[in-house]
C-alpha cells in the first residue's frame, strides 16, 4: 500500500507539472492590453510600445496592444488596471508619477500601489539635468549653492508645474544643499525652458529629451545630473552626488506592473523577457535616445524599489507643500 500511495503521489506531481507547463506555454491566450496613463508620444508611452514589441517577439502568436488612458496625472489608467481581472491580460506601464508621487500628492487615490499592483520589472530610469541660464555666473553645483546662499530667495527656479517631478527634485536638492530658492511653476516643461533661456528664471531640473539638445546647442548650461551615476549620453556632466552631496539621487522612472494576484508564472515570464530585452544594445540605444537608462530587475527587487521611492517622494511632496485634493 505504501508503494502504491507513493506511486500515486508521484504521478499526481507529474500531472500538475505538465498542467502548469501547458498553462505557461499558452500564455497569453488572448490579446494583452498594456495601459499607459499618458498621451501617445510621451516617454512612458514610447517605452511601452518598445516593450509590447519585445513581448510579442518572445511569445509567439501573442498580441500586446498599448492602450492610452490619459487623465488625472495617470490616475485614470492606474485605476483601470487596479480593478482589472488578474489574468495577465491587462498590464500597466507605470511611472514614478503614477506609482510613487501620486500617493503623496493626492489625498484620496482610488488605488493602493503596494496592495493593488504586482510589480514585474523596473524598465528604465530617466535622469534629470540641473541646468542654468548661460549668463548666470554659475558653472558648478558649488557655484549655484554659494550664489543661492548669498541671496536667499532671490534665485528663481522653474518647473513644469507644482508637484511634478522636476519641481520635487529641486525641493530635495534645496534640502540637501540647505538653500532657499523661489519656485516658479509653469504649464509644462517647454514653457519653463523658454523662460530659462530668456533669463526670466535662473535654474531648473529637466529630463534629457528636453535638456540635452539645448545643452548641446549652447543655449543652456548643465551643471549636474540627478542620477546616482553619470548618464551615458553625457559622460562629462557630473552627478549631484559627486558634486558635494553624497547619496543624492532623484530620478523619474518607468516600470511594468500588473493587477495584484496575477499568476506568478505570468509575472516571472514577463520579468525575464523584460530583463533580456533591456540587455540588447539596439534596445538600450532606443532608450538612450529618450534620455533613459535601461534597468531590468526581478519582481521582488522592483517592489523594494517602489517601497523606497514612495518614501523618497513623500518627503519631496511634504517639502514642496504641493497637494491636490
Amino acid at each position: 500500500m505504501q508503494i502504491l500511495r507513493q506511486a500515486v503521489l508521484a504521478i499526481s506531481a507529474i500531472l500538475l507539472t505538465l498542467s502548469a507547463s501547458a498553462s505557461y506555454a499558452q500564455y497569453p491566450e488572448s490579446p494583452v492590453k498594456m495601459i499607459v496613463g499618458f498621451p501617445p508620444g510621451q516617454a512612458t508611452d514610447v517605452v511601452a510600445r518598445y516593450m509590447a514589441q519585445k513581448f510579442a517577439e518572445n511569445l509567439p502568436g501573442s498580441s500586446f496592444i498599448v492602450d492610452n488612458r490619459a487623465g488625472a496625472s495617470g490616475i485614470l489608467g492606474s485605476r483601470i488596471v487596479a480593478a482589472a481581472v488578474p489574468d495577465g491580460l491587462t498590464l500597466m506601464m507605470g511611472s514614478s508619477a503614477t506609482l510613487a508621487v501620486n500617493p503623496a500628492l493626492y489625498k484620496d487615490l482610488p488605488y493602493d500601489v503596494l496592495r493593488d499592483f504586482a510589480p514585474i520589472s523596473l524598465i528604465a530610469i530617466v535622469p534629470q539635468y540641473l541646468v542654468v541660464n548661460i549668463d548666470l555666473p554659475v558653472k558648478t553645483v558649488k557655484d549655484l549653492v554659494e550664489l543661492a546662499k548669498k541671496s536667499p530667495g532671490q534665485i528663481n527656479y522653474g518647473s513644469g508645474g507644482s508637484g511634478v517631478t522636476n519641481h520635487l527634485i529641486m525641493e530635495l536638492f534645496k534640502q540637501a544643499s540647505d538653500t532657499n530658492m523661489t519656485h516658479v511653476p509653469y504649464k509644462g516643461g517647454p514653457a519653463a525652458l523658454t523662460d530659462l533661456m530668456a533669463g526670466r528664471i535662473s535654474a531648473m531640473f529637466e529630463t534629457g529629451p528636453g535638456a540635452i539638445p539645448l545643452i548641446q546647442a549652447g543655449r543652456l548650461r548643465a551643471i549636474a545630473v540627478s542620477s546616482a551615476q553619470r548618464a551615458a549620453a553625457t559622460p562629462d556632466i557630473p552627478t549631484v552626488a559627486e558634486s558635494g552631496y553624497p547619496g543624492f539621487q532623484a530620478v523619474a522612472w518607468i516600470g511594468l506592473v500588473a493587477p495584484a494576484k496575477t499568476p506568478e508564472s505570468v509575472i516571472q515570464t514577463l520579468s525575464k523577457i523584460s530583463m533580456s530585452a533591456l540587455r540588447e544594445k539596439d534596445f538600450a540605444a532606443k532608450l538612450g535616445a529618450l534620455g533613459a537608462v535601461p534597468v531590468g530587475n526581478s519582481p521582488s527587487e522592483f517592489r523594494s524599489f517602489i517601497e523606497d521611492e514612495l518614501k523618497r517622494w513623500a518627503v519631496a511632496v511634504k517639502l514642496s507643500g504641493a497637494k491636490v485634493d
